[in-house]
């Protein structure tokens, strides 16, 4: 078992400095510390280290976004635990980290699903993104759960569509699309969804709803559903 002092020399070492900028023209916020590592790193590093719970939640406390990365793919999901999730997401700065937190770590939670329905009505802008995101990955790779747990989070994604915020709406819209191509059924409903929010008249809900509609009834999504058994 590798030492965080060990995990943050692999890191340093790995470090891309004149990366940053180029970061920051996707979004990313790098006036959080961060030391540049490309994404495909990080998850060789992490392979490297392994799973490693304790030494995830001690990447997480540093508050370097490049480490934050590396606990999501370090940590165990079945062991961790809501105060832990709760605190990751309070402590997020940056729609990166985020989103590889949802997707290397709280997807394959057990308290997944509760964690939605917990941070969707949040204020905090990367808490809510957080919710969605977890939803659209949720919707990408969560084969087991059944339509109806789908269907149940358009009252979530209805009452979040007014949000500004751009991190929040794109987030959104991710979710909404997401459950619109798992099958048939949930693409009807999705689209029935966004005329829904696209009725709320607000910037962000007739963007949310544009994009969604747009995708959700396009040829190509139309013709991989109908392949679908």
């Amino acid at each position: 078992m590798a030492t965080l002092a060990q995990a943050m020399k692999l890191l340093r070492a790995e470090a891309r400095p004149h990366e940053l900028a180029g970061m920051a023209h996707f979004g990313i916020n790098v006036e959080q510390e961060r030391w540049g590592l490309s994404v495909p790193t990080l998850r060789r590093l992490g392979k490297e280290l392994g799973r490693d719970h304790a030494l995830a939640l001690a990447l997480w406390d540093t508050g370097i976004a490049d480490a934050q990365i590396l606990a999501g793919l370090l940590a165990e999901p079945m062991r961790l635990s809501s105060r832990e999730m709760d605190h990751w997401v309070k402590t997020l700065q940056s729609w990166d980290t985020c989103d590889q937190a949802c997707g290397n770590a709280f997807a394959s939670s057990p308290l997944a699903w509760r964690k939605v329905a917990a941070w969707a009505p949040r204020r905090d802008e990367f808490v809510r993104r957080a919710a969605f995101a977890l939803l659209a990955t949720l919707a990408l790779h969560d084969k087991a759960t059944g339509d109806a747990a789908f269907t149940a989070t358009f009252a979530l994604i209805e009452s979040a569509a007014g949000d500004e915020r751009n991190f929040v709406k794109k987030a959104v819209n991710w979710a909404l699309r997401n459950i619109g191509k798992r099958n048939a059924a949930l693409n009807a409903a999705a689209i029935a969804c966004a005329e829904r929010v696209r009725s709320q008249g607000s910037r962000s809900a007739r963007w949310i709803a544009a994009d969604a509609l747009r995708e959700l009834g396009s040829d190509a999504v139309q013709m991989r559903l109908r392949r679908r058994p």
